[in-house]
């Protein structure tokens, strides 16, 4: 499947799944919404998946109304592996609450590569949970997401997580992320990736530059600094 069909299929399948969901709204319970994304780059952890290449990404949520929630999101990748692999799909499911302003978030993800041989081994699951709280002037964050067995049966990673949102206004927010990956050596040696950027808040859609980097050395187009450019639209 070409990056270009795989880009088509995502972007028809949330539209899809969105509409279908509205009309629906009535007879079920909870509520649904739904995301699609055109960005620059798609960068999970300091790393390009799409081999640099634009990358278009859609989901749809459910929300019961009790704090439970699941949800699906899919993009289209590029690992320069001959096509096995051409595009993400991700099912995850939780529960999110906030009590005294600190808001949190539990539950678990699984990551599905389509295509891609099995002796690969490129799907894995995570456990993740976070903390926030809203001081006013900024909110921050915290979070660990943790798998038994990561990508490329690579065994075990500790991903940990902290951020900063700034918002100026009703339209305009800047956010920073500073980031660490725990990983066994057989993924690599453990690694800082942080990003910095700013978001634009508009009627139809959100615009996000963003500036994203790692401190490993030597791998000059896979996870070297690089800026992207997001245009996302939720409905």
């Amino acid at each position: 499947m070409t990056t270009k069909t795989t880009a088509v299929l995502l972007a028809g399948l949330s539209f899809g799944i969105v509409a279908s969901a509205s009309a629906q709204d009535s007879s079920l319970p909870g509520a649904f919404s739904g995301n699609v994304t055109l960005t620059s780059d798609y960068v999970f952890r300091g790393f390009t998946q799409a081999n640099e290449d634009p990358a278009i990404q859609g989901g749809l949520d459910w929300e019961s109304g009790t704090g439970l929630y699941l949800g699906t999101w899919g993009s289209n990748v590029n690992f320069g592996d001959g096509d096995e692999a051409s595009v993400e799909l991700d099912v995850y499911g939780g529960y999110a609450g906030e009590v005294d302003g600190f808001t949190y978030d539990v539950g678990f993800i699984y990551y599905w590569y389509p295509g891609a041989a099995g002796a690969l081994n490129y799907d894995f699951w995570e456990v993740y949970g976070s903390l926030g709280y809203d001081f006013g002037p900024a909110a921050l964050s915290f979070g660990l997401a943790y798998t038994p067995e990561n990508f490329g049966d690579t065994n075990d990673g500790l991903y940990i997580q902290s951020g900063i949102s700034v918002p100026l206004g009703d339209m305009f927010s800047i956010d920073a992320n500073l980031n660490y990956y725990d990983v066994d050596p057989t993924f690599g040696d453990d690694y800082f990736d942080w990003n910095i950027g700013a978001t634009v808040s508009l009627e139809w859609f959100d615009a996000d530059l963003r500036y994203i980097d790692t401190d490993i050395s030597g791998c000059t187009g896979v996870c070297d600094s690089r800026v992207v450019l997001s245009v996302s639209r939720s409905f």
